[in-house]
C-alpha cells in the first residue's frame, strides 16, 4: 500500500471552503463566468450590494477571492474587479486508458496547468493494476509545487461507473467500499470516478468543439466505444448511471462473444478491440505488414500499433480500419435516427487514423441514417483530442468539490 501524501484536512489552510449558501454561489458565479464587479455580482444573484460586498470581503479572507483592480468605466466611480485567486486550490484529473495514463493539473479558474506524458500502464482488473495506478496518481502529485492546494482528483475509467456512490462495476471491484474511497484513503485526496466516455464528453461539451448546441452526442472511439450524452445542456446519465453503452448495441448476427459476454454486440465488429483481432488473424493467416517486418510477435500486437502502420502507409491496416470504419458508420446512425442530434463529435484513440476512418464512418452514416434526420445533425472531430478525458475529469473534480452546477 501507498503512503498518504497529505492530510485532507490540512487543505483547507489554502481554500476556506464556503460556510453559507450566497458565498458559495459567489465562488460558484466567479467559477463559472470569470471575474465580475460587485454590481454585476448584486445583479446577478439579485442579493443588495452591501450584502454581497460583506461576502466578497470575507472570502478575500479566506483567501478564495482576489480583488483585481479598477476597471475602465464610461463615467463615475470605477468599480474593482474580483476573481477567484488561481493559484489557491488545484484539481487533478486521471485518464486510464487500455496501455497508458494522462494526468492533468488544473486551476479553479479552469485554467489546463500541465499535462503528463502518456505513463506506460496496462489496465488488468488486479490489485497490482490498482496499486500502479494509485502510485502514478502520487508520484505526480508529489511532483507539483502546492500539492497541499490540490483539493481533489476526478479519475476516468472505462466500463459500469456509478458516478454518485464510487463504485466501479467493470474494474477494481473487489468489496462492497466504493473505489473511490479506496484510492481516496491511498492518495489521502478526495476522489470521484466517472465513465471515461462520459468525462471526455462532458470536456468536449464544456471547453471543446461544442459551442451553442444543446443536444450533442460525443462517440469515444477507442479500445472500447461508448456515448457521453448531452441532453438540453445536461449530461445524460440515465436511471442507474450507466447510459451511453454504445458498444454493446445488439447488431450484429455472429457469434463472437464480446466482453460483456453477449453476442453480436457492435463492440465486437466496430471497435479497437475488434480491429485488433481482425489484425491479429489476418497476420497468422500469412498477410503482409510492414508489423511483420518488425518481428513483433502477433499475439503482441496492439491497437496503437495497427494505427502507428496505417499512418505508415500499411495497406492491411488501412483496408481494415476502413471496414471497421464502416460498421461504426452503421452504429453511428442508429444513434442519429434515434436521438436528432444537432451535433455528433468524434473523438478516441482510433481517430489517430485521421481520414483513414473519418470517411469510411461518414459514407455509412450517409447510407444508413434517414436523411431528414441526418441533414439535420453535424459531424465534427474532437477539438482537444487526447486531452478531451483529463480536461473532463479536471472539471468534474472542480464542480464537485466547489459545488457548481
Amino acid at each position: 500500500m501507498f503512503g498518504k501524501i497529505s492530510d485532507v484536512t490540512r487543505m483547507s489552510k489554502h481554500f476556506s471552503m464556503p460556510n453559507t449558501d450566497s458565498e458559495q454561489l459567489i465562488i460558484s458565479c466567479f467559477a463559472n463566468e470569470g471575474n465580475a464587479t460587485i454590481p454585476d455580482l448584486s445583479k446577478k444573484l439579485s442579493i443588495g450590494v452591501p450584502k454581497v460586498t460583506q461576502l466578497v470581503q470575507k472570502l478575500m479572507q479566506d483567501g478564495v477571492v482576489k480583488d483585481y483592480g479598477k476597471i475602465q468605466s464610461t463615467g463615475g466611480r470605477k468599480p474593482n474587479l474580483y476573481g477567484l485567486v488561481p493559484g489557491s486550490a488545484f484539481f487533478v484529473g486521471v485518464d486510464v486508458k487500455q496501455t497508458h495514463i494522462l494526468i492533468g493539473l488544473m486551476d479553479s479558474q479552469k485554467n489546463l496547468i500541465g499535462v503528463s506524458e502518456k505513463l506506460p500502464y496496462r489496465l488488468d482488473n488486479t490489485q497490482e493494476s490498482l496499486d500502479q495506478l494509485c502510485g502514478h496518481i502520487q508520484s505526480f502529485i508529489a511532483a507539483q509545487a502546492f500539492p497541499d492546494k490540490i483539493l481533489g482528483i476526478g479519475i476516468n475509467l472505462s466500463g459500469r461507473i456509478n458516478y454518485a456512490t464510487g463504485h466501479s462495476y467493470s474494474f477494481f471491484h473487489f468489496g462492497d467500499e466504493p473505489l473511490s474511497q479506496i484510492i481516496e484513503k491511498q492518495v489521502g485526496i478526495p476522489v470521484i470516478l466517472e465513465n471515461d466516455s462520459r468525462a471526455m464528453a462532458f470536456g468536449e461539451f464544456s471547453m471543446g468543439i461544442v459551442q451553442e448546441e444543446k443536444d450533442v452526442l460525443f462517440i469515444n472511439l477507442d479500445y472500447g466505444i461508448a456515448v457521453g450524452i448531452l441532453m438540453n445542456g445536461q449530461l445524460y446519465y440515465g436511471k442507474s448511471g450507466y447510459a451511453g453503452e454504445f458498444g454493446h448495441m445488439p447488431i450484429f448476427d455472429n457469434e463472437l462473444i464480446c466482453r460483456c459476454g453477449k453476442k453480436g454486440c457492435l463492440e465486437t465488429e466496430a471497435s479497437g478491440w475488434a480491429l485488433t483481432r481482425l489484425f491479429r488473424e489476418k497476420l497468422s493467416e500469412g498477410s503482409s505488414s510492414v508489423l511483420s517486418q518488425r518481428n513483433i510477435p502477433v499475439e503482441s500486437v496492439e491497437m496503437e500499433d495497427i494505427i502507428d502502420a496505417a499512418l505508415n502507409d500499411d495497406v492491411l491496416a488501412i483496408e481494415l480500419i476502413a471496414k471497421i470504419g464502416e460498421n461504426l458508420g452503421r452504429g453511428i446512425a442508429a444513434l442519429i435516427n434515434i436521438f436528432n442530434p444537432e451535433l455528433v463529435v468524434l473523438g478516441g484513440g482510433l481517430l489517430a487514423t485521421g481520414e483513414y476512418i473519418w470517411l469510411p464512418i461518414r459514407t455509412a452514416i450517409n447510407k444508413y441514417s434517414l436523411s431528414l434526420v441526418n441533414n439535420d445533425t453535424q459531424l465534427r472531430m474532437s477539438a482537444l483530442g487526447e486531452k478531451a478525458g483529463v480536461v473532463g475529469a479536471c472539471l468534474l473534480i472542480r464542480n464537485h468539490v466547489l459545488k457548481i452546477v
